[in-house]
């Protein structure tokens, strides 16, 4: 089978794990943000739900590809034989593909509902971006695999962007490590551009695991002090620009 992924032979398995690690935060994630919509009725909680389900449900279509392809046990043999085995020409590659063409979806969809999220009207950035993906539906292929990363890298910029502006209104802390987890996240896909290299791919996944580390560790906090009615910043509401208030230094 053609190689068409860049994952080094021994990190096989490690990059599943930080796959599925990655899928458990972010679904955790979705659901408070639906769970607060659900108790404020504020859409934008709703959309921010939405953009890390998404993500979420990329990550596990990697995960789930990933398992199919890399063991022969249990479920995965017989999904695995009956992709060998049949006559379809390079079917092993198609199943792949397939399966990363989700994730890649999935995730860029999730990001761009992100980025879109505290914006009311477009921008010069939303139109290079639409030129963008009209750009990159024409040349991509297999060949290009770095376009991907380079399309979530100028997502991720565009979100910093758009959080870096609600932290200087409002100064919260859950502002502050949402902006540091998707920094952490925007230097792995750039590491990811250039991870023909081993050791780059390696250290890539390395930051990305790291972001969402940080991601879960905002996770606990807002699950341990959440429920706290004063302006401290605690409550998921404070991840962003949902409330007018500002913390109390």
């Amino acid at each position: 089978m053609v190689k068409i992924v860049l994952t080094p032979d021994w990190f096989l398995g490690k990059d599943v794990f930080i796959e599925f690690f990655s899928f458990i935060v972010l679904i955790i994630f979705s659901i408070l943000a639906i769970r607060s919509y659900k108790m404020n009725k504020n859409r934008n909680f709703l959309y921010l739900g939405w953009g890390f389900g998404l993500i979420a449900l990329a990550q596990l279509a990697a995960v789930i590809t990933k398992l199919v392809l890399y063991y022969d046990i249990g479920p995965t043999q017989a999904i695995g034989n009956a992709i060998i085995t049949s006559q379809i020409l390079n079917s092993v590659d198609i199943f792949y593909y397939a399966g990363f063409f989700f994730q890649r979806f999935l995730t860029l969809c999730g990001l761009y509902i992100i980025y879109r999220l505290p914006r009311k009207h477009k921008s010069v950035g939303d139109y290079f971006l639409v030129l963008y993906f009209i750009l990159l539906s024409a040349i991509v292929g297999s060949s290009f695999y770095y376009l991907y990363y380079l399309t979530s890298l100028i997502l991720l910029i565009l979100i910093i962007g758009n959080y870096y502006e609600i932290y200087k209104e409002n100064r919260f802390v859950n502002t502050k490590i949402l902006i540091i987890a998707f920094s952490m996240l925007a230097l792995s896909q750039l590491i990811f551009v250039l991870s023909t290299i081993d050791a780059l791919f390696v250290l890539a996944s390395a930051i990305e695991l790291i972001s969402y580390v940080g991601l879960l560790f905002l996770v606990i906090k807002i699950l341990k002090h959440g429920k706290k009615k004063g302006p401290h910043g605690y409550n998921i509401r404070y991840a962003g620009n949902n409330t007018r208030e500002k913390r109390k230094h």
